[in-house]
């Protein structure tokens, strides 16, 4: 039964709206994630066979809409356009047809995405992971792949020409490993791995995640790219996945921005207080609870700060592995470290942790290992470049999601300050303006100092030097 007013709620989920961002949207639809799955009052899930493969844990279509429209108390083409929001966004996944990112109002089976690959967990979505994604499935394919998957193969096998061996060294690893399960499991995970790609990169006819968010304040159904042209929509060619990634950035880094949002505890570009910079010193003692937050963002902000990567550091001091983020900084050094010294630097590297019996040996495969040892036959800048993206991909995989849970992490968001806000009066403001000076450029101060220098030199006192010259001269008569 349809009411006067449908679903008032739905519409304050999928409104577009300046003050919900797509963070927000995100934590409900996780909440509403967990509803569906509820065991009992959740949507219908049981075995379902494909092609020859059983499925666990499957769904059909219409029991997707069914559930939301009686959750919502809406009608079914409303339901549907709810339910192809939560599959554009990556929370529900097809079994078949994954370039279609909508929910079919018939059998056609689905299944929840497992909550690692949720929006909400904000992994960075890299290159070298989708790289490593595309070479495992060219290998289970056989050099089959669609379209536009080779198309991307081609062009990041051309701009990461330098460690391609290692990336398929990593993929040919993922696929002996998938090979050990079972067949259901295999099958569920090549599903569930495809299907956050096709979200993170997709295709050029998925239409964009972001701009189907924003036509859904009057929940419009997913058109497909056919339609889309016979409609002559100005903005079907203009939208891509960047524009969809630039969106999730400026949502995720709008409260950090000192342009966008208030720079705490006052900006010392207008005020002449300093008491940011102080606070945001690069190793300070205590950071501030938004630069603590930074480091959740991803891996890279976390090594990014040096705040931080002291704070990884003694978490991995704990847990006996600090060798890794040592090795992983020797080799950032050799790489924008002078030339002169990269011959030495990566002979030091080898020795401390590569070579056998090393005392800080890194775990690393054969494959890489004698990828690198061949390399420092003829060392460059980027000769370790394979083993640090090993032991990057390992500490980002494993050891950054422990420390974000360990009781490192934890005392020092508990200990991280939120410094208040100092306000100024526009008379303070203002009196401060016209206080304010233009500084010198640097080059100027250094022209300065040396002829500074030289005039001092100039200006030597002629009758000391005279009578040091003397006095000589009288030491040299009487020997």
């Amino acid at each position: 039964m349809v009411t006067s007013n449908p679903a008032p709620a739905l519409h304050n989920q999928l409104s577009w709206k300046p003050r919900l961002t797509a963070h927000h949207l995100s934590l409900q639809a996780e909440k509403l994630m967990l509803e569906m799955q509820d065991p009992k009052t959740g949507v219908k899930s049981q075995p379902q066979r494909l092609v020859i493969t059983t499925i666990p844990h499957a769904i059909t279509g219409e029991d997707i809409i069914a559930w939301l429209a009686d959750r919502f108390q809406v009608d079914a083409q409303e339901a549907r356009s709810f339910g192809s929001t939560l599959v554009a966004l990556g929370y529900i996944y097809p079994l078949r047809d994954h370039k279609r990112l909508v929910i079919k109002p018939d059998a056609s089976l689905y299944r929840f995405q497992t909550p690692y690959f949720w929006p909400t967990q904000q992994w960075p979505v890299e290159d070298t992971d989708y790289a490593i994604y595309l070479a495992k499935r060219n290998i289970r394919k056989k050099g089959i792949l669609e379209l536009h998957e080779q198309e991307q193969y081609n062009r990041l096998h051309k701009w990461m020409n330098h460690k391609w061996d290692f990336i398929v060294m990593q993929a040919k690893e993922q696929y002996r490993a998938a090979k050990e399960r079972k067949k259901p499991d295999r099958v569920v995970f090549e599903c569930q791995e495809r299907a956050y790609w096709v979200v993170h990169r997709p295709p050029s006819i998925i239409f964009p995640v972001c701009l189907y968010i924003r036509q859904t304040s009057h929940l419009r159904p997913v058109q497909s790219s056919s339609e889309r042209l016979k409609t002559n929509s100005p903005v079907s060619s203009c939208f891509s996945s960047c524009s969809c990634s630039l969106v999730k950035y400026c949502a995720t880094y709008r409260s950090h921005d000192p342009f966008l949002s208030n720079c705490l505890p006052s900006n010392p570009w207008l005020t002449d207080d300093v008491t940011y910079w102080t606070l945001n010193m690069p190793n300070v003692e205590i950071p501030t609870k938004m630069r603590v937050e930074r480091w959740t963002f991803s891996f890279g902000e976390l090594l990014s700060d040096p705040r931080g990567r002291n704070d990884f550091r003694l978490f991995l001091k704990k847990e006996f592995s600090g060798e890794n983020l040592a090795f992983w900084e020797s080799c950032e050094d050799l790489k924008w470290g002078t030339a002169a010294t990269m011959r030495e630097k990566a002979e030091q590297i080898y020795k401390t942790f590569l070579a056998r019996g090393a005392p800080r040996w890194i775990n690393i495969d054969g494959k890489t290992m004698e990828v690198t040892v061949k390399g420092l036959k003829h060392p460059h800048r980027y000769v370790l470049d394979a083993a640090q993206t090993h032991i990057y991909m390992l500490m980002k995989k494993d050891s950054y999601g422990r420390y974000m849970k360990s009781p490192v992490f934890k005392d020092t968001l508990q200990k991280a300050m939120s410094p208040e806000e100092h306000k100024f009066s526009d008379s303070q403001l203002e009196q401060n303006a016209k206080k304010r000076r233009p500084s010198l450029s640097p080059i100027v101060l250094r022209q300065q100092e040396q002829e500074q220098k030289a005039k001092m030199a100039a200006n030597v006192d002629i009758t000391q030097v005279m009578t040091k010259l003397s006095k000589q001269g009288r030491e040299g008569g009487k020997s």
